[in-house]
């Protein structure tokens, strides 16, 4: 073997060596490594690849339901979904958004300027509150950065008929008006979380774990009863169209346990289709729009005389010659009366009789009396925006101020705080706080009249429904029915005055009065029809509103008559 071949065997055997040891050299890092990656290195790449991947969603909780008295569903919430889009991630060229724009009722290139018009964002929502079916319909397009995610709709059952009291929420889901904003933490509930796997367009592949349980909101129970919601909003609607009415209000009390059940207002609108809707149409009138209550309140001028110890029952007072100055005005009755007693200054409904009875009494009294009744005050029912009225304290020198507040004018209520009012007469002088949920256990009241001049007063109260009294609420009265009640007719307020063609109507009653159960506000906001009065235009509403609703919650004629008079019943009414 030559020297030349001994040097190119020996140089064979270094590289062969060489290379051996680079492999294994190789071998063990790659192994050191590995070694690495599951031990040192393994939770930084982990949550490097969760981070990715995983991520945590919410799961939405399902609003609580709001039902009527008897369990009727007024709210409801119904699953749907949401298409939202990452501008950042999106393929504009991607043909299928053509498909998606037309699934989702839009034009042809409608998401694609959408996307493009918000190109610097990481979220937009394309469509809301879309159905489940067409949901997957969008899933399944596979579109890198669509999105859809699970949502809830606000569905309200009853429509227009409830809206004032219940409300609605917005696209998100919160309370905007009504019972759904005043107990909008009880009804809302908490999200949950889970955590979920996500493919590298966002789409959810694979679901890993619970991480919180959504918890549902409460349920709300009101006190309205849905059968005399319907009713009542029938009547009203009827009735304003027919008068040619501004707007019109009417409220139903439990009288025992302070519940209503039944509050309804016009103009209305249909929760489940806003696209056009005014403020007119959103305020619920029976607790924001105030009104002077006029000849309502004669019944409280009237008590706190008896409460003064000044007056009986059958005091009598002369109102002649049919009118009063006081401080150069001229308060008038509608003809000259003469004397009479306190009943029949209720049941003629005598302003000169009112007069009279306030300037004799003590500046407080009058005022007092107004305010333990609820004038003035909010009714305790916590619903949004409702309004307190006006009861301003007139001192011993302001004499024509005190004559026009005994009979309605100079003060301001809402319907309900006239109604509260009435029930405190209706309850023994009891009054209760009012409630818009369903009381189970009826709250202890507060005596603010004496029981025997409560009851006093409501029996003047029927006078004024009774045909052969004369009375001004005839058309208020309701077969085989005692009722107790009185008109109202005011002239709407301006700026320095009073209009001289527009009115409020009213009439407030008790029923059946001799066991009272029900307390029914009605008032007419502006007729325009030849009727204008509190009897001519609001005491027939009631009277149809609440004969319905004592024969549907089953109370028992108080006034049958005999066999002789229900024929000519029978026969007058057709």
């Amino acid at each position: 073997m030559s020297e030349q071949q001994i040097v190119l065997q020996h140089s064979k055997g270094w590289r062969l060596w060489l290379v051996c040891t680079l492999l294994v050299a190789i071998a063990i890092a790659i192994v050191f490594k590995l070694v690495t990656l599951y031990t040192y290195d393994k939770d930084f790449l982990q949550s490097q690849g969760d981070k990715r991947t995983i991520r945590t969603m919410q799961i939405p909780a399902h609003r609580g339901v709001i039902t009527d008295r008897n369990g009727e569903a007024l709210a409801v919430s119904a699953p749907v979904a949401a298409v939202w889009v990452n501008p950042k991630v999106v393929d504009l060229a991607n043909p299928k958004l053509k498909q998606l724009s037309r699934l989702l009722g839009k034009k042809s290139n409608a998401i694609a300027d959408k996307i493009k018009g918000n190109a610097s964002r990481s979220f937009v929502y394309l469509k809301r509150q879309i159905s489940p079916d067409l949901a997957a319909k969008v899933s399944a397009l596979n579109i890198k950065g669509i999105n859809v995610d699970r949502e809830y709709k606000r569905y309200y059952p009853a429509g227009e008929v409830a809206t004032h009291l219940v409300g609605f929420t917005n696209i998100d889901g919160a309370g905007q008006e009504g019972i759904e904003l005043a107990y909008e933490a009880a009804l809302l509930g908490e999200p949950g979380k889970k955590l979920v796997m996500q493919d590298r367009l966002g789409r959810v592949i694979k679901h890993i774990k619970l991480v919180e349980e959504p918890a549902s909101g409460q349920d709300v129970v009101l006190s309205i009863d849905l059968r005399l919601q319907y009713l009542a909003y029938k009547e009203l609607k009827s009735a304003v169209k027919s008068h040619r009415a501004d707007s019109a209000s009417v409220v139903i009390l439990d009288i025992k346990t302070g519940e209503v059940l039944a509050m309804v207002n016009q103009p209305s609108y249909n929760p489940n289709d806003r696209r056009v809707l005014t403020g007119e149409q959103l305020r619920n009138r029976a607790l924001t729009d105030v009104f002077e209550p006029g000849s309502t309140v004669k019944p409280f001028t009237v008590a706190a005389a008896l409460m003064s110890g000044k007056y009986q029952r059958d005091s009598v007072v002369d109102t002649s010659p049919g009118y009063i100055y006081v401080k150069r005005k001229r308060i008038k009755d509608f003809r000259n009366y003469g004397d009479l007693s306190l009943t029949r200054i209720i049941t003629k409904s005598s302003n000169v009789g009112v007069t009279k009875l306030a300037l004799s009494l003590e500046p407080d009294s009058m005022h007092n009396l107004f305010s333990n009744v609820g004038i003035g005050q909010l009714s305790s029912t916590g619903f949004p925006g409702e309004r307190s009225g006006d009861l301003p304290y007139y001192s011993q020198r302001q004499v024509l101020e005190r004559a026009v507040m005994s009979y309605g004018y100079g003060l301001s209520v809402t319907p309900m705080q006239l109604a509260q009012a009435y029930a405190v007469l209706a309850n023994k002088g009891i009054k209760m706080p009012v409630s818009l949920l369903k009381v189970d256990q009826p709250p202890r009241g507060v005596r603010v009249i004496p029981m025997d001049i409560a009851a006093d007063v409501v029996t003047m109260l029927e006078t004024t429904t009774q045909a052969d009294k004369g009375g001004t609420g005839r058309k208020a009265a309701i077969f085989g029915y005692s009722v107790a009640g009185k008109t109202g007719t005011s002239r709407k307020a301006k700026g320095g005055g009073y209009y001289l063609d527009k009115y409020i109507s009213v009439f407030a009653g008790i029923t059946p009065a001799s066991d009272p159960k029900l307390v029914v506000v009605v008032m007419v906001n502006n007729p325009k029809g030849q009727q204008y009065s509190g009897g001519g235009v609001a005491a027939p509403i009631f009277s149809r509103i609440t004969a319905g609703a004592l024969r549907m919650l089953n109370i028992s004629p108080d006034q049958w008559p005999q066999k002789e008079s229900i024929q000519q019943g029978v026969m007058k009414n057709g």
